[in-house]
């Protein structure tokens, strides 16, 4: 969501000038430092201290939060940043539940607006903090009030939703103490909070991705690689596969957009070379709220010779499930409890999805202690089964996946059922949807939208006008399909010039580990283990089926839902207020998109029946067909987009009205 521009020559311009009116210094906040404190009777979770008052409501803490620009030290290098109470990155912020929030952010940029948004929380809609969406933006020089009550508890995270600055610094953690005790003991708890970082400056980066796409990819298949595949499969075989991946315009090594070519990987704030050090005694049971707050990278997390029991997701309980590894999308978080039982150091390794680099740090009784690093692992490929074209017949097949035979969509078919002669689902029923009628929407200002770079000034209200353009997906109209669908074969629409990829077969993968994870010799955590602690209430079936595909050309950098960037559709997706919705995605690209819906949880259906998890971003991998139930509960317009920052930028991105 784009402000005014931060240009390239500003950006060393700021450099330059910060770096000659001060020392340059490690500008950390508290919970990157070496632990010794103690907040809220655990160690090692020193944050700001929020202001407290009694009112008629219950207590209100309060925290004063200013955004501006400094340089900070990063890796031996200097970086010009955009900071949170001059710390990147920015402070960590503790409530409790049922209390109410109070957080002043001041904006003391020059000529450039910001906002913070709460990640995961529930709140009203004008609290939410996107520009052109829920709110105005906070104007240079303004300070702005959030105020809302505390209706959960759990690890989140805050974030800019203004232009690139999430990506110079403008994120930090959040945590929300329960008021009942936790299902859960632990003696200590530490925020692992991962980020990525470039001393490109971002717009110069998306700049490259729309004129190279693979830019930053420096993995592609070389002259050695042919022969190698040849030996395996034959030239015929190989130059088939090489024909397929050319006709679509990808390369299987496009894992990611962004790589360790322009990313540093960190730990708090901190690269591995500076050893972040979270302490325990030996025996201990040790809480690590791990929040991936970067821009554009997914990271694989493991901590060799100390298993991990996951006991919370998007900060909500789930029963307890311990593994070896775990992949942590871009916006989730996951807390795990480990218990160390040795006098000796561990290394907590994150490496990225693509294998091209890492974050690293160490659990350890004592500073200054070291573990082994762990062994790279060689790069992933994506295979034809990434894009739905593995027609054998293990593609979308359930066997072997316990309890999921028995779950059905029950009463799915009391929604309206697309006959088979309509193409796709038939999204001309919304527009029978009563319109909007809540307090009107603050005007859009489309400048600030992603993929709206180029009409600027065009400023209007958001229409309240029913959304669905796909069509062109044949949909079996079946009275209970079962929860975790089969394979579903895709229609001849391929959604126009704005998508270069259709994948033919999209399926179910929530049981999948992800590519590059495949072959791991241990547990790793997959979607259809998380389970919620306690049952959800009963609750009627779906009102409404809608489908969404996330689409993208590759070359073009361009991305969006139905072949649509923001800017070609930017009505808003209409709810109806009080109505159980199913939204589908079809993953059309061979990317993973980490899909966040704001203002409401989102429940995956993975199989586990009553005790589904909740969840606020959840990932969709390549070739995937993944519904998610949605209680429309939340009055007001929400955003809904790809948290990969660039995607969003290039247009995956979608207005939510709820009336």
């Amino acid at each position: 969501m784009s402000s005014s521009a931060f240009s390239r020559r500003r950006f060393l311009r700021a450099s330059g000038a910060l770096g000659a009116l001060a020392m340059l210094q490690r500008l950390a906040p508290a919970y990157a430092q070496a632990p010794g404190g103690a907040h809220a009777g655990h160690v090692g979770m020193a944050g700001m201290a929020g202001k407290g008052a009694e009112g008629a409501a219950g207590k209100t803490s309060t925290y004063d939060l200013a955004i501006d620009r400094a340089v900070i030290d990063l890796a031996g290098t200097s970086a010009a940043a955009v900071t949170v109470n001059g710390t990147v990155p920015g402070p960590l912020l503790r409530f409790r539940e049922g209390d109410e929030a109070l957080i002043r952010v001041s904006n003391r940029l020059h000529g450039e607006d910001t906002s913070i948004h709460w990640h995961g929380l529930i709140l009203p809609a004008e609290m939410d903090g996107v520009p052109g969406v829920s709110f105005a933006g906070i104007k240079p020089g303004e300070t702005f009030a959030y105020r809302f009550p505390l209706k959960q508890s759990g690890t989140y995270w805050y974030h800019s939703h203004s232009g690139f600055q999430e990506q110079l610094g403008v994120f930090g953690p959040l945590i929300i103490d329960p008021r009942e005790p936790e299902p859960y003991a632990f003696d200590r708890e530490y925020v692992v909070l991962l980020s990525d970082w470039t001393f490109t400056d971002p717009h110069l980066v998306y700049s490259r991705l729309k004129k190279q796409a693979n830019y930053y990819n420096r993995q592609r298949a070389t002259l050695p690689d042919l022969f190698r595949d040849a030996k395996r499969e034959g030239w015929s075989a190989t130059f088939a596969n090489r024909r397929e991946w050319a006709r679509m315009r990808m390369d299987p090594t496009d894992i990611s957009d962004l790589t360790s070519a322009t990313y540093t990987y960190l730990v708090n704030g901190l690269p591995p070379a500076a050893n972040w050090t979270g302490l325990f005694h030996p025996g201990e049971r040790v809480r690590l709220r791990f929040i991936n707050a970067s821009a554009a990278t997914y990271f694989d997390v493991r901590i060799p010779g100390l298993p991990m029991t996951v006991v919370q997701a998007d900060g909500n309980d789930v029963q307890p499930v311990t593994v070896d590894e775990f992949r942590i999308a871009v916006a989730e978080t996951y807390d795990v409890i480990v218990e160390p039982s040795e006098d000796r150091a561990y290394t907590l390794f994150a490496e990225t999805m693509d294998r091209s680099g890492y974050a690293a740090g160490t659990l350890a009784p004592r500073l200054g202690m070291t573990a082994p690093m762990p062994a790279r692992r060689a790069r992933p490929l994506r295979t034809m089964a990434d894009m739905g074209m593995d027609h054998g017949s293990g593609a979308g097949s359930m066997a072997g996946m316990p309890g999921m035979a028995a779950e059905t969509h029950s009463g799915h078919g009391s929604a309206p059922t697309p006959s088979p002669a309509r193409k796709g689902h038939d999204m001309a029923a919304m527009a029978d949807l009563p319109k909007p009628a809540p307090a009107s929407p603050p005007a859009v200002d489309h400048s600030t939208m992603p993929g709206m770079a180029d009409m600027p000034g065009m400023k209007m209200p958001v229409a309240p006008v029913a959304s669905g353009e796909h069509a062109g997906m044949a949909m079996p109209a079946t009275s209970a399909p079962t929860e975790v669908a089969a394979p579903v074969p895709h229609g001849p629409d391929n959604h126009g010039a704005s998508n270069s990829m259709v994948a033919m077969a999209p399926r179910n993968r929530l049981h999948e580990r992800g590519t590059g994870l495949e072959d791991a010799p241990h547990r790793v955590l997959v979607y259809t283990d998380l389970r919620s602690v306690r049952p959800r209430p009963e609750v009627r079936p779906p009102d409404r089926e809608i489908e969404l595909h996330i689409t993208g050309n590759m070359e073009r950098y361009i991305w969006g839902f139905d072949g649509k960037t923001f800017s070609e559709a930017p009505a808003p997706i209409a709810f109806k207020l009080g109505e159980r919705v199913r939204l589908t995605f079809v993953n059309d690209t061979m990317m993973d998109h980490p899909m966040h819906l704001h203002g409401m949880w989102s429940e995956p259906e993975n199989g586990a029946g009553a005790y589904r998890p909740k969840k606020h971003t959840i990932n969709v991998k390549p070739a995937e067909r993944l519904s998610l139930d949605i209680e429309a509960d939340a009055p007001g317009f929400w955003a809904m987009h790809c948290h990969i920052l660039y995607h969003m930028e290039a247009g995956m991105f979608r207005v939510v009205s709820v009336a």
